[in-house]
């Protein structure tokens, strides 16, 4: 509980650097430190031990205290988002406080605070970085070099004892100050790999994005366009339909200018708009089918959709060929787009008028298999599909009708948007010869659709 409450309070949101704000936490704990021990160790070192007091030590007490002060400012500094600033004000005056201390105290009144020093080449060159690190190899280097100086101007010991005891002291610190440099340099090697191969990752993943974003306008394209083309068919059966209905307008019209009362004249007016309403109909289902809409699964009746789009495969089909639909009296709700599955019944529509230039018979048989399967198994009377071509038929843009005459995409794309809906669309094996069967099987709703959906 303590922990996680000293951890959340040593977190700075107010740093801006990412890099920063992590290092943070660590280098406060590590200035809390700085700004109480020595001070502690000071204390015991006055009060615990029995050494005497050394020439210049009051002024490594002064220079140590002083530290453990700035350390503590900056841990302010640091609350208040001002990370840099700190670390390096922190960094310079250490660097000029050392340097002072050593040319007036000397080498050995600092004993105590060998471990210290270690510390500030670790912040330098963590925190900052390696021109930091080596500033401040530099200014202990110095600082050990006046040391020396110090202890033989003050005839604290002769001058090879002092310099070279500063010497081996700088080769410590050298190696130590390697070591850092040659770890902080692996780190930020590691972190430089890290964030290129994390640009790269997401620079593929807008590639994919903007890929997936293609495919799908594509996909809406393509749909659009077998709309069209489905569309295109229906048209000359539209005409034929649309003929039949204005002759009956005619002759309502004619029967009404000829009606001898008012109510043979009313019946006639009505058979009009009864012509006019299902007209008007016809032409708000090619309206509503040939639209680019976006795809929204629906759960619906797909036996009660099958009679409703009856008349739009007369029309697909023409008139040499009779509709067979075997329905089920029940509901059978699937979960699909239902624009595309009215798309997917006239494309085979299509291939099967294709296949019965004379005339022939056209069938939609559905059936529940079981409570989570819907079958529907589309055949015609015509030549069938060569052995040869079985394994192809869904295959893009593969077609064995002439250029002019569809694009090769209707069983490709029937394919896809049934198998993306979790169902199958499949070539009956056991049709072969004249005719063939397709098989859709699709997954059930689920839940019992209200009447008339």
């Amino acid at each position: 509980m303590v922990l996680g409450k000293m951890r959340h309070w040593l977190q700075v949101p107010a740093i801006a650097d990412p890099v920063d704000r992590r290092n943070a936490p660590m280098l406060q704990v590590i200035l809390l430190a700085l700004g109480t021990l020595p001070p502690a160790l000071w204390l015991y070192r006055i009060l615990g031990t029995d050494i005497a007091w050394r020439p210049g030590e009051t002024v490594s007490l002064s220079a140590s205290l002083l530290i453990s002060g700035i350390a503590l400012w900056s841990v302010v500094l640091i609350r208040r988002g001002r990370f840099q600033w700190a670390i390096r004000q922190l960094m310079t005056l250490v660097a000029v406080i050392l340097v002072g201390s050593y040319a007036l105290s000397g080498l050995g009144a600092h004993m105590f605070e060998m471990p210290v020093q270690v510390l500030w080449l670790f912040v330098a060159g963590m925190m900052i970085g390696r021109k930091a690190l080596w500033a401040m190899y530099g200014a202990i280097a110095l600082a050990l070099m006046l040391g020396a100086g110090a202890d033989v101007r003050n005839d604290v010991m002769e001058a090879s004892h002092a310099f070279g005891d500063a010497v081996i002291r700088c080769v410590m610190f050298l190696l130590i100050a390697l070591v850092i440099d040659r770890s902080v340099a692996a780190l930020r090697e590691s972190l430089k790999e890290a964030l290129a191969h994390g640009a790269g990752l997401e620079q593929a993943n807008i590639r994919l994005r903007d890929e997936i974003g293609a495919r799908e306008r594509a996909q809406a394209q393509l749909l659009h366009a077998q709309k069209m083309e489905a569309v295109g068919r229906m048209a000359s059966g539209l005409a034929h339909d649309f003929g039949h209905l204005l002759t009956l307008v005619n002759g309502y019209a004619a029967n009404a200018l000829e009606a001898d009362s008012a109510g043979e004249r009313a019946a006639a007016l009505d058979g009009v708009r009864s012509a006019t309403a299902r007209a008007s109909a016809q032409v708000r289902k090619l309206l509503h089918f040939g639209r680019r809409d976006i795809a929204f699964a629906e759960t619906f009746d797909a036996a009660g959709t099958l009679r409703e789009i009856e008349p739009m495969l007369r029309q697909t089909l023409g008139a040499a060929i009779r509709v067979d639909l075997q329905l089920p009296d029940s509901q059978a709700p699937i979960r699909f787009d239902r624009e595309q599955f009215v798309l997917v019944m006239l494309n085979l529509a299509a291939n099967a008028a294709d296949a019965m230039p004379d005339g022939g018979r056209f069938s939609v048989a559905a059936r529940v298999v079981d409570a989570a399967t819907l079958e529907i198994l589309v055949g015609d009377d015509g030549s069938g599909i060569p052995e040869p071509l079985r394994e192809r038929i869904f295959e893009p843009f593969f077609s064995t009708k002439p250029a002019e005459h569809g694009t090769g995409l209707g069983l490709a794309v029937g394919r896809d948007l049934v198998e993306a809906a979790g169902g199958s669309l499949t070539l009956d094996p056991a049709a072969r010869g004249a005719g063939a069967v397709f098989r859709i099987r699709l997954p059930m709703g689920g839940r019992e659709l209200p009447p008339h959906t």
